[in-house]
């Protein structure tokens, strides 16, 4: 069965790819390597890589996503876009070399908390010293959901996966802090997601 870029699209990719850049282009103004954890369709990726041209942007995610992403990097391609790594937080993460920018979208509230655990300890393994790490998404703060659109879609979330869910900020930050993180961007963004930006200050103080 033959594919289009349709079939590969993201509406909300579509949506959010310019205000999360116009956070971004500060942030990564002096980046060299950035990994990508979960690409999805590849839409952000083929974006972002554009506007840093002085940068590698490498693509990962799970392996059913991978034809999707191909897709793009094929019809959009540009020299600093690498074909997507084989990537599961759970599991050792294929890399070399460190690197000094990480960023990922909508991707913490379809994890497990086990699986955010994963993916903070993975960045503390994997990111550089004053390296970048930069997430967007919904997130919950001091108990309560930002909106009643935030509320919904955390249901509609655990109706289909009892382990996801929309995770608490104070919680995310805790488990940064304990790799070396500390927040330094805390953004409000369309649809009710946030825009946060970590610095990695130092190396992690405690294994998970």
């Amino acid at each position: 069965m033959s594919h289009t870029q349709q079939d590969y699209f993201s509406q909300a990719c579509e949506n959010n790819k310019a205000p999360i850049l116009e956070q971004l282009l500060p942030i990564f103004a002096n980046s060299r390597n950035v990994l990508e954890i979960g690409s999805g369709t590849g839409q952000h990726a083929v974006y972002f890589a554009k506007h840093f041209p002085h940068l590698s942007w490498q693509t990962s995610d799970r392996p059913v996503y991978h034809r999707g992403i191909h897709h793009w990097l094929t019809a959009q391609p540009s020299n600093n876009l690498r074909s997507p790594l084989l990537l599961d937080v759970t599991e050792p993460w294929p890399l070399t070399q460190k690197v000094d920018a990480i960023f990922t979208a909508n991707t913490l509230h379809i994890m497990s908390k086990a699986m955010v655990e994963a993916f903070f300890h993975g960045v503390g393994q994997h990111l550089t010293i004053q390296g970048n790490l930069c997430i967007y998404g919904p997130f919950n703060q001091q108990g309560h959901y930002s909106s009643d659109s935030n509320r919904q879609f955390d249901v509609h979330l655990k109706n289909n996966n009892p382990s996801s869910g929309i995770k608490a900020l104070e919680w995310i930050e805790r488990l940064a802090n304990q790799q070396g993180l500390k927040l330094k961007i805390k953004e409000n963004m369309p649809a009710n997601n946030l825009f946060l930006h970590f610095k990695k200050e130092n190396e992690s103080f405690k294994n998970q």
